[in-house]
C-alpha cells in the first residue's frame, strides 16, 4: 500500500509547498511532481532520489533544467507530508530551509 502524499498545512490554512509549486514553470512542476510520485510507491527509497536530512526528515532530490530543487518531507503514519520546497542555489542545503522544515515537522507532531 503506497503512502498518501499530503501538503503540510499551516494553522492559517496555507499550504506552502503547493503555493511554491504553483509559481514554477509547467516543465519544472512536471519534473518535481514525477519525483514526488516516485517516493510513495517505493518507500523507503534512498539515493539518488531521496536523502535523509535528520531524524524523520528526508529530501526529494529533483533535477531541473540547469538547476536543482528540493522538497523536504516527513512520514507520519501512512502519509508523506510535504513540508518545504525550494530551488537550491548552493552545494549545501541552506540552514534556514532545513530549520523551517524541522519546525513544520515539529508542528505535525503536536
Amino acid at each position: 500500500m503506497p503512502l498518501e502524499v499530503v501538503f503540510y498545512r499551516t494553522e492559517s490554512g496555507n499550504e506552502p509547498v503547493r503555493a511554491w509549486l504553483k509559481e514554477l514553470s509547467k516543465q519544472d512542476k512536471k519534473a518535481i511532481g514525477g519525483d514526488i510520485k516516485t517516493v510513495p510507491y517505493g518507500w523507503p527509497l534512498g539515493m539518488p532520489v531521496v536523502r535523509k536530512m535528520g531524524p524523520g526528515l528526508w529530501e526529494i532530490r529533483c533535477r531541473l533544467d540547469k538547476r536543482i530543487a528540493r522538497v523536504l518531507f516527513a512520514v507520519k503514519g501512512k502519509q508523506m507530508v510535504l513540508l518545504h520546497g525550494f530551488i537550491k542555489k548552493s552545494q549545501k542545503t541552506p540552514q534556514a530551509d532545513l530549520q523551517l522544515a524541522k519546525e513544520r515537522k515539529a508542528n505535525l507532531e503536536k
